[in-house]
């Protein structure tokens, strides 16, 4: 027990040191984490190659660590592999595997990867157009709090695309997507409640 605590003490330790600029701290905190096996210190290891914040940084060990946390289902990793391959930063961009780890991200919770996903199968890239899976994980990411899928979600349930149309749904989430910023929903609000 003792053991665990002092474990999660140290990768706590580096997450601060990384909030605090100091990246050698940070770096060796994450490099004994992802030692271990933790998804969570592969994961910022993997991102301080990325973001070439090492010595010898590259995104060939990033593609490594991402992988081993990955094959743990850690969200985070699978979502950051999707975006590699989505940026030809591991060969030519291949929009099918990239969906395919954001599709991999979005069942295992994570909210980016369902609005890289929906958007996959909004616009019938890397996946073929299917407006029914777009809604179902634009909604999701809507439900994570991401604002334009908010906005998307409700425009989908007051046109009935992808998802029988329905005006209460669409008001609630443009009515959320308003709560949380988003303009374009403050005035569809307003067209709503004038025209009932």
């Amino acid at each position: 027990m003792i053991a665990a605590l002092l474990l999660a003490a140290s990768l706590s330790d580096a997450l601060t040191a990384y909030d605090d600029g100091d990246l050698r701290t940070a770096a060796k905190g994450f490099t004994e984490s992802a030692q271990r096996g933790e998804p969570l210190g592969q994961f910022n290891l993997a991102m301080m190659n990325l973001r070439r914040e090492l010595p010898g940084a590259s995104d060939a060990k990033a593609w490594t660590l991402l992988e081993r946390a990955a094959a743990q289902k850690f969200a985070l990793a699978e979502n950051a592999l999707g975006e590699m391959v989505e940026q030809g930063r591991r060969g030519k961009p291949d929009p099918a595997a990239a969906c395919g780890w954001f599709e991999r991200a979005a069942e295992h919770g994570n909210g980016d990867g369902a609005l890289a996903i929906a958007t996959c199968y909004y616009l019938g890239r890397g996946r073929p157009q299917d407006m029914i899976q777009a809604h179902r994980w634009y909604l999701e990411a809507a439900k994570a709090g991401d604002v334009g899928a908010q906005y998307l979600v409700a425009s989908m349930f007051e046109t009935g695309l992808g998802v029988e149309a329905d005006q209460r749904l669409a008001r609630y989430w443009f009515d959320v997507a308003a709560k949380n910023g988003d303009v374009a929903a403050k005035a569809k609000i307003k067209v709503l409640d004038s025209a009932s």
